[in-house]
């Protein structure tokens, strides 16, 4: 699950800490990032647990519903599409989530007002009315609902994202790559799994992506003064002091990964954090550091400091 874009963010962000805070060894710093990633793939359970306590919660209320003293029609014969959904089912019973959620106690239990509200969001929906109003019930359909309702209602949420920051400050910028795991989760359920169908594993491929992410922030930590001190050559019309610290930040480690990673072609490696500066830094951010670390790369090849390793297909 956590892939390399989301171990760069992370590189930076402790990087960001380490450089803001007090004084650190890097055994502290590499800590951190572990930990961070532990938090990480708590949020992606945390959030995945979401649809069964907000379809719990409708089911609290269609039950509400049935033993009121003057019960509507609709209320003794309710649509029970939504709390029946198939994906929900077999998520409720899923041995992994299961598992996890007891051993860390993770839990929404303090805050019901974002399930109520969550979920009277959703029922206000059309693409939720249309839900209801099919007659065929399959598992397609019920997964569908909730991809949609991840990326309709959840993501956007705000006093959900306040909650979600209030319980983690590791959680805080997490949120968006999470839900597009969950997005891929929910289409990898199969009901011939039953509780038996696999989550998605914290990394990829285990010891290459962490050691990817240790040797990255080791190299920034560790070069990080001829780093700076290449960007800030190849920024002589500005004062280093007055470019956003995000964006050396940014350019710091991106220079580490071109420096370490022969196997990483640069393009790679430039788009990815030019990406990153988009999403993480200012507005005209992506267009300044694309241009200094192209000056930086032809430079660095040109002194013959940048080799890549030729990758054959086997």
């Amino acid at each position: 699950m956590i892939n390399r874009i989301l171990l760069r963010i992370k590189v930076i962000q402790i990087l960001y800490a380490y450089y803001r805070g007090e004084d650190k060894t890097y055994r502290d710093v590499e800590n951190e990032l572990l930990f961070s990633l532990d938090k990480t793939y708590d949020l992606y359970h945390h959030l995945l647990n979401l649809a069964i306590l907000i379809t719990d919660y409708a089911e609290m209320r269609i039950e509400a519903g049935k033993t009121k003293f003057r019960p509507l029609p609709e209320e003794l014969n309710p649509n029970t599409r939504f709390v029946d959904n198939l994906f929900v089912q077999q998520l409720r019973n899923n041995a992994e989530l299961n598992a996890y959620l007891k051993s860390t106690k993770l839990s929404w239990v303090h805050y019901p007002d974002i399930i109520k509200e969550l979920y009277e969001e959703i029922v206000s929906y059309d693409f939720f009315q249309e839900y209801m109003e099919e007659t065929d019930n399959d598992l397609k359909s019920d997964k569908d609902l909730w991809r949609k309702i991840y990326k309709k209602v959840i993501a956007s949420n705000e006093n959900l994202d306040t909650a979600i920051e209030e319980q983690s400050i590791y959680w805080a910028n997490d949120v968006e790559i999470i839900l597009s795991f969950i997005d891929k989760t929910i289409r990898l359920f199969d009901l011939d799994l039953g509780s038996e169908q696999a989550l998605l594993p914290k990394f990829q491929d285990d010891d290459e992506s962490l050691e990817f992410a240790k040797a990255l922030i080791r190299g920034a930590i560790e070069n990080g003064h001829s780093y700076r001190e290449l960007i800030d050559l190849h920024t002589q019309n500005w004062e280093l002091d007055r470019i956003a610290f995000m964006d050396i930040l940014i350019m710091e480690v991106a220079i580490a990964e071109l420096m370490d990673f022969p196997t990483i072609p640069v393009n790679v490696t430039l788009n990815e954090y030019i990406e990153i500066a988009k999403n993480y830094s200012t507005d005209k951010s992506g267009v300044f550091i694309n241009g200094v670390l192209d000056k930086i790369v032809n430079k660095l090849k040109e002194e013959k400091k940048l080799i890549k390793a030729v990758v054959t297909k086997r």
